[in-house]
């Protein structure tokens, strides 16, 4: 693969744009009371696709934490009011994490915060996530949505 002047051009645009908004993120976060790796945390515990909720292990993964760092986030947040630990009711060896009512509430003001913003910036870097796009599938991925 040869690099273009475009080619850099265009990563170039693209982490500017994700530091930009990494950073407007946690700043939202701040603003909401929060810390932005809590942020991270209710929208883990949210998003997780199992009604159950995630296990702290999940929850690690997604943060890309290792475990003990996880359970260090996740006492603070419990603390915080923000989230809740539940016994798995099939397997009482796992622990599950459930939002509260306030851990609900704060994340439902940042997500459509969040998703207002990233329309925003959707309109100024398209070209940069189109530039990005594997030229060639990667292990099975075509790369297109």
């Amino acid at each position: 693969m040869r690099l273009t002047d475009a080619d850099y051009e265009d990563l170039l645009t693209l982490r500017t744009g994700l530091r930009r908004f990494l950073r407007w993120s946690e700043q939202q976060a701040e603003t909401a009371g929060i810390t932005p790796a809590q942020h991270q945390l209710l929208l883990a515990v949210r998003g997780h696709t199992d009604p159950r909720g995630p296990t702290i292990g999940e929850v690690a993964d997604y943060l890309l934490l290792r475990h003990h760092s996880a359970v260090g986030l996740i006492d603070r947040a419990d603390d915080a009011g923000l989230v809740a630990r539940v016994r798995d009711p099939d397997d009482h060896r796992l622990v599950r994490l459930k939002l509260t009512a306030a851990g609900s509430k704060r994340l439902a003001a940042l997500s459509e915060q969040h998703l207002e913003e990233l329309k925003r910036l959707g309109l100024r870097l398209p070209g940069a996530w189109r530039g990005l796009m594997p030229r060639q599938p990667l292990h099975g991925l075509s790369g297109q949505n």
